[in-house]
């Protein structure tokens, strides 16, 4: 008999009942070190009191009203991306999945606005995430993607990752765009090298074509920049973004330059609950804190903490642990057993930490993370481990 909610997850037997910080209770009383953050949702830690404060603020005034009118909370946060960012616009979705398919959308229309009506084709790449909708898993390709699913939206060009001379062929009269994370996530804390990231955005200036970056879990703080771009000193022409911009609160947006988002006029596009006052008063209170200079220079530093002690978290368990990678406070743990095993160990140890692909476990740990609390992550960890290699 089918469950009353949809079994399409493989859930962990923890129920948890209520956070502060980086800390989750679980309904039994045991307290978790929250290495997940809600699959990097959560970019202040639970319960932030700016956070509560802001939600609770505008809850007590007004949920929703529709885009149908002007939204003051939607304008204050897209000035505030607007100030802070290479973009000239911004439209507020729901989720990563939603930014995608506007991304897709604002991209063909371009070039249909332009005359070139052919250039329907978006190049991607091995190992990419870029959620769960007909244009996600199309742009993704991926077969655990992609099963069952067709006819698979058409104009996709799936490349291997880091394939130089494969992307250079691949790009005629019929491409409109490049979409790339900077820092693949779901495809195991891969990151585009910065000299790799430069000659994208060459390549598509040569070429006249956009540059779509896939920001949703790498942005908003989490490799110790604003957004991660910024390390390799390119802007995009679109960027999608979501997760941490809401801190908790379901909250994404499209980002783009004047020109990308040209073809995208009154009626191209709509959300009946995108950037509504209650999601983007949160989101103000998240840029406030996220985009403070001071704020990113402490994730680098607790960043670099972390990762030191995680080196020798994989030179003392060398059956259990291949390497360490990832930017800022995305980092991944290569791993030489499964990493089911790893994150399973974890929860008997009490500290989250999350799966992905290329045999890696993700750490995304909030960006309010303590030194002692790093420390405290890595001995769990280093206990988690040591149950490894003792079976």
């Amino acid at each position: 008999m089918i469950s009353s909610v949809l079994p399409t997850y493989n859930r962990a037997p923890l129920s948890f009942v209520s956070g502060a910080g980086s800390w989750l209770t679980e309904a039994d009383g045991r307290r978790f070190l929250d290495l997940g953050a809600g699959i990097a949702v959560n970019a202040l830690g639970h319960a932030h009191p700016k956070l509560v404060e802001a939600l609770t603020t505008q809850a007590n005034a007004l949920w929703h009203t529709s885009n149908l009118y002007q939204i003051p909370q939607q304008q204050a946060l897209a000035d505030k991306l607007v100030a802070n960012t290479f973009a000239d616009t911004v439209f507020f979705t729901n989720s990563g999945t939603e930014s995608c398919e506007l991304a897709v959308k604002m991209a063909r229309k371009y070039f249909y606005d332009k005359g070139q009506p052919e250039r329907i084709e978006i190049i991607t790449f091995d190992g990419s995430f870029h959620g769960r909708s007909s244009a996600g898993i199309a742009a993704a390709g991926s077969e655990k993607m992609t099963k069952g699913f067709g006819p698979l939206l058409p104009g996709f060009v799936h490349l291997g990752f880091g394939d130089h001379d494969a992307l250079n062929a691949a790009i005629n009269d019929k491409t409109c765009a490049v979409l790339v994370e900077p820092v693949q996530g779901e495809g195991g804390i891969r990151a585009v090298p910065d000299q790799c990231l430069k000659g994208l955005r060459d390549l598509c200036d040569e070429h006249g074509i956009l540059m779509i970056l896939d920001e949703v879990q790498c942005g908003v703080g989490r490799t110790g920049k604003l957004f991660a771009h910024e390390w390799a000193g390119v802007t995009p022409d679109i960027m999608m973004v979501a997760k941490g911009i809401g801190g908790g609160f379901p909250l994404g947006a499209v980002l783009a330059t004047e020109d990308a988002a040209s073809g995208m006029t009154a009626g191209t596009h709509g959300s009946t609950y995108g950037g509504n006052p209650l999601g983007c008063a949160v989101g103000c209170a998240v840029m406030d804190i996220v985009s403070d200079p001071d704020f990113l220079a402490e994730v680098n530093r607790k960043a670099s903490l972390l990762r030191q002690k995680l080196e020798g978290l994989v030179a003392g368990h060398p059956d259990v642990f291949e390497a360490v990678r990832g930017s800022g406070l995305m980092l991944g743990l290569k791993c030489k057993v499964a990493p089911g095993d790893v994150v399973n160990a974890g929860y008997a140890h009490e500290v989250i930490t999350v799966p992905a692909a290329d045999n890696v476990v993700r750490l995304l740990p909030p960006l309010t993370i303590s030194d002692e609390e790093i420390a405290e992550a890595v001995s769990r960890l280093d206990a988690a481990a040591g149950s490894l290699s003792a079976s």
